[in-house]
């Protein structure tokens, strides 16, 4: 995984402690569908970043205002969100426990929808393994 960050300029730590996302995902949920894609997509970047290269608690107040900031939103709309940890946290809960009905238990879960049949790919996979799937579903489009 470090070689491969690397190569795309991220400077992967691992010393960072292991910890409980679902505030993270419940700050990222809200924003989301009051903002849209685009500022979520800062967010879960601004994560990533501090969580992979900065060795910070992925749900810590202060890493989620960070995130929120980086994202354009006002610290004071955030804050308010952010410190409210019932907020929001039904909805997400929702959410998990839909995806886990649909058999979801990893990240990323990608469905590239063929036209005779659908490749599912779970889990951090190699470049080539996308490329198979997609070759394939040409192949059968054909």
């Amino acid at each position: 995984m470090t070689a491969y960050g690397k190569s795309a300029g991220i400077e992967y730590k691992f010393g960072g402690l292991v910890a409980n996302t679902l505030d993270a995902h419940r700050v990222i949920q809200r924003f989301q569908e009051e903002r849209g894609e685009e500022c979520a997509d800062r967010i879960v970047n601004s994560l990533y970043s501090q969580y992979f290269e900065h060795e910070q608690h992925p749900s810590s107040e202060a890493t989620l205002l960070k995130a929120t900031t980086a994202a354009g939103i006002p610290v004071a709309e955030a804050k308010v969100f952010i410190e409210d940890e019932n907020e929001g946290l039904q909805e997400v809960k929702m959410l998990i426990r839909e995806q886990a009905g649909n058999g979801i238990d990893a990240v990323p879960y990608i469905v590239i929808e063929g036209k005779r049949r659908d490749f599912t790919l779970q889990g951090a996979k190699e470049v080539g393994e996308y490329v198979k799937a997609l070759e394939q579903v040409v192949k059968e489009s054909g």
